[in-house]
C-alpha cells in the first residue's frame, strides 16, 4: 500500500493552516489608555499607523477626558475615572487577548485592568507610565515623582490643591506647561491642538491607593514593558528607572528624542517598538496553539 501521498497532503494542509494562524496572530488588537488631562485624540498618529499595518485599534475617552461626557465634577472617584477602560475590558471575548498600553497617569488605570483582566492582556505596556506594582503603590509612586516635580513645576498652570502635592484635586495644563515640559520637541500644530483639546483633570490619588490592592497572582501574571522616553520633561528618566526598579520582571525599551508625549513627537518609532512588542509577546504567548502533526505527517 502506498501511504506517501497521503502524508504529504496531511503535512501541505497544516503548513497552509500554521501560515495562516502565524498571520492571524500578527495581527494584534492595541486598547491605548491616554494621560492626566487628554484624550483618545492625542492617539490619531499612531492609530492610523497601527490600522495601516492591519492591526485593531480601541482608543477610549476616560471618564471626564476627550469626547467623554461627565465633566470633571461628575467623576466621583478613581473607579468612576477608569470605568471606561473596565467596560472595554469586559467586553473583550473569551481567549482574545489584547496589547494594553497605558500613557502617563493611563498606567494606574491599565494597572488597574491587569488586575482586574489578567487573562484578557496579551501583555501591558507602560509609556513614561505611571506603574504600580505589589510592591510600590499609587501613593508611594506619587510620593516620589513630587520629590523631583513640586508645584512650582506646573509653572502656568491651574491647581486645585487640599493641602500639599497628593491632594491635587484638579490641575489644568497651562501653555508654557504643555509647550515646555510635555510637548517641547512634538510639532506645533500638536501643541495647538493640545491647547484645544486639553481638559481639567484629576489624578484621584487617595481614592487610587485605596482600591488597587495589586497581587502577584493576577498583576504579577501579566508580562510588562516600560518605554523610557529619554527626553521627557514631565517625567524624568531617572524617576522612570525608579519605578522600573520597583516592578521586578518588566522589560525595558527607550526611544531617544522623545518628549513626553512621544505618540506626537516620535509616532513612528512609538509604533515599529509597539508591533515588536506585540509580536514577540504573542510568540511567546500562543506557540502552543500550532498545529501539531498528525497520522505520521510532516509540516512542511
Amino acid at each position: 500500500m502506498h501511504t506517501g501521498a497521503p502524508s504529504t497532503i496531511i503535512g501541505s494542509s497544516l503548513s497552509v493552516e500554521r501560515e495562516e494562524m502565524e498571520e492571524e496572530r500578527s495581527k494584534q488588537h492595541f486598547v491605548l489608555v491616554h494621560g492626566i488631562g487628554h484624550g483618545a485624540w492625542c492617539w490619531y498618529k499612531l492609530t492610523a499607523l497601527l490600522r495601516s499595518a492591519g492591526h485593531t485599534v480601541t482608543a477610549l475617552d476616560l471618564a471626564g477626558s476627550g469626547v467623554h461626557p461627565q465633566r470633571l465634577d461628575e467623576v466621583r472617584s478613581f473607579g468612576d475615572y477608569a470605568r471606561p477602560l473596565m467596560e472595554v475590558m469586559a467586553s473583550i471575548p473569551p481567549r482574545e487577548k489584547v496589547v494594553l498600553v497605558g500613557h502617563s497617569y493611563g498606567g494606574a488605570c491599565v494597572a488597574l485592568a491587569m488586575e482586574r483582566f489578567p487573562e484578557k492582556v496579551l501583555v501591558a505596556v507602560f509609556v513614561a507610565g505611571i506603574m504600580p506594582s505589589p510592591a510600590c503603590s499609587v501613593a508611594r509612586i506619587a510620593e516620589e515623582f513630587f520629590k523631583g516635580h513640586p508645584l512650582e513645576a506646573y509653572m502656568d498652570s491651574t491647581l486645585v490643591v487640599r493641602k500639599d502635592p497628593l491632594s491635587i484635586c484638579s490641575v489644568s495644563f497651562g501653555y508654557n506647561y504643555l509647550s515646555t515640559r510635555l510637548y517641547q520637541l512634538s510639532p506645533p500644530e500638536d501643541l495647538t491642538l493640545a491647547t484645544m483639546l486639553v481638559r481639567p483633570a484629576s489624578c484621584f490619588l487617595d481614592d487610587a491607593n485605596e482600591m488597587m490592592q495589586l497581587t502577584e497572582e493576577r498583576f504579577g501574571s501579566v508580562r510588562r514593558v516600560f518605554i523610557v522616553c529619554k527626553e521627557d520633561k514631565s517625567t524624568s528618566e531617572a524617576f522612570q528607572l525608579w519605578m522600573i526598579q520597583r516592578s521586578p520582571g518588566a522589560e525595558v525599551m527607550e526611544i531617544e528624542a522623545a518628549d513626553h508625549m512621544v505618540m506626537l513627537s516620535r509616532p513612528r518609532e512609538l509604533f515599529r517598538l509597539l508591533v515588536e512588542i506585540a509580536v514577540e509577546h504573542g510568540s511567546r504567548t500562543s506557540s502552543h496553539d500550532l498545529p501539531r502533526p498528525r497520522g505520521g505527517g510532516r509540516l512542511r
